[in-house]
């Protein structure tokens, strides 16, 4: 099935092709893949990032919208990423990257558009545990920038995931939040030195 990609507002993506038309920006970045690119580079893909604050007791787990992402590539390869944040201004180029992550994405990404079913893609974060994943949600009429984690919505762990959790594995939101949360709650300490 297709996946619905959510427009994204169009200041972040006119910032991520102006940060990409800059010879200075490109030179700057962190993101060797990106500097040797030859030819002209394209942003695609959008997706937003979103953050997940926590899970409550009765199992909702809010978000919130923290950025786009969108793929740089460069021919028929992607090269980098480049992110966007919300500023007082508005939607403002963050900063390019590179790494693992964008890698996993995109491969997980494939695998969803095999699914039987249509979803949202979006990215979860979960900083506390260092760890990032594709959001399948399941509302594909939702806002990219709305909507809640819903139970049945599908979390794919993007490699590297944290030790134990498999990367590229869809888990159902229901299922894969509380070994997260179990993974977050602190260990009480067994009495106290003398």
């Amino acid at each position: 099935m297709p996946l619905y990609v959510p427009p994204a507002p169009a200041p972040a993506l006119r910032s991520v092709l102006t940060a990409l038309g800059s010879p200075t920006a490109v030179r700057e970045a962190s993101t060797p893949s990106l500097r040797a690119a030859k030819g002209p580079t394209s942003a695609e893909l959008p997706l937003p990032v979103h953050e997940l604050e926590r899970v409550t007791a009765t199992g909702a787990a809010p978000t919130k919208l923290t950025g786009w992402r969108f793929l740089v590539r460069s021919g028929e390869r992607t090269v980098a990423a480049a992110d966007t944040m919300l500023t007082p201004d508005g939607w403002a180029f963050s900063h390019f990257r590179e790494g693992p992550y964008i890698a996993s994405a995109e491969r997980a990404l494939r695998h969803a558009e095999a699914m039987p079913k249509a979803y949202q893609p979006r990215l979860l974060s979960m900083p506390e545990l260092y760890m990032l994943m594709l959001w399948l949600h399941a509302d594909c009429t939702d806002d990219g920038a709305e909507g809640s984690l819903a139970p049945t919505d599908l979390l794919v762990p993007l490699a590297p995931a944290p030790p134990g959790i498999a990367a590229h594995r869809p888990h159902r939101a229901a299922d894969l939040l509380p070994v997260l949360t179990h993974r977050l709650t602190p260990v009480p300490l067994l009495g106290s030195p003398a």
